[in-house]
């Protein structure tokens, strides 16, 4: 007997429509409403963000503050504490996280620079390790040795993919149908932003750089996130050739030219990459 299957978005489980509590999905659709352009909602906004009725947001908002997952001042509504157990289990249980730590350990304890690892979801990369010496990239020359983290990377960070080496690796490992289908969704809903003076976000240039990165099997964004700061990534792929996650490692202009980082550190990104192979 053939069954309908409900309609998910690209790379998400298919189930029975029978299967699917409708409930459930509109609770997580408002709960992935809030993020670091909206960190308070109403239940006007939250209706808006997650294409439900404002009664029914309004429910579901109430809903997750009672159930401690939100907090509110009576008119607005923003994530509480809680919501942290979510990515807290994932870093701490799922295999992929703790399969590269020690690696983001070994090369940051041997080149004193920041490491991390991203996967892709959806239109943005998402930072699941992390390990490194941290720098700021708005120092001035007087300062240019002191490391702070770079704006956004920490555990649990959402970038936007067009505008990271990680990402643009990801999407280099779809094929190239998939990429023109997701530049032309990003162009037509006008999400392709311009973060820094250096982003790209003409759709025909960005394809290009991401044929780039498929032939040359690494990235380099230099500026395009975040001013001061250099990026360069490689693909994490498993056993069957599939990429499961970017490695990457950031500096800044004045600590590194980025023919110094490719000389120097692209090696050891593609040696951690072969080594990891086979745990992926």
């Amino acid at each position: 007997m053939v069954t309908s299957r409900t309609a998910v978005k690209p790379g998400a489980f298919a189930i029975a429509k029978a299967d699917m509590i409708e409930g459930m999905a509109k609770g997580m659709a408002v709960l992935e409403s809030f993020d670091t352009q909206r960190q308070r909602l109403n239940a006007t906004l939250a209706s808006e963000r997650a294409g439900i009725t404002r009664a029914a947001a309004r429910r579901h908002l109430l809903t997750l503050t009672h159930l401690g997952y939100l907090e509110t001042d009576g008119s607005y509504f923003w994530l509480a504490p809680k919501v942290l157990r979510f990515s807290g289990s994932y870093l701490a249980t799922a295999r992929l996280p703790r399969a590269i730590q020690p690696a983001l350990n070994r090369l940051a304890a041997q080149t004193q620079e920041s490491f991390s690892v991203a996967v892709l979801d959806g239109d943005e990369i998402v930072i699941i390790g992390r390990s490194g010496f941290e720098w700021k990239s708005s120092v001035d020359a007087k300062t240019a040795q002191a490391r702070v983290l770079a704006y956004g990377l920490h555990l649990g960070a959402r970038l936007p993919a067009h505008a990271t080496s990680t990402g643009r690796i990801l999407l280099a490992a779809k094929t190239k149908s998939e990429v023109s289908a997701w530049l032309k969704a990003k162009t037509e809903s006008g999400n392709l932003a311009r973060l820094t003076l250096h982003t790209v976000t003409d759709a025909r240039k960005l394809k290009a750089l991401i044929e780039k990165v498929r032939a040359d099997d690494y990235c380099v964004a230099s500026e395009e996130h975040e001013l001061g700061v250099h990026a360069l990534a490689v693909p994490l792929r498993d056993m069957r050739g599939h990429t499961v996650a970017a490695l990457n490692v950031v500096s800044s202009p004045q600590r590194l030219r980025v023919d110094v980082m490719q000389k120097e550190l692209l090696p050891l990104l593609l040696d951690t990459a072969r080594e990891l192979r086979s745990l992926l």
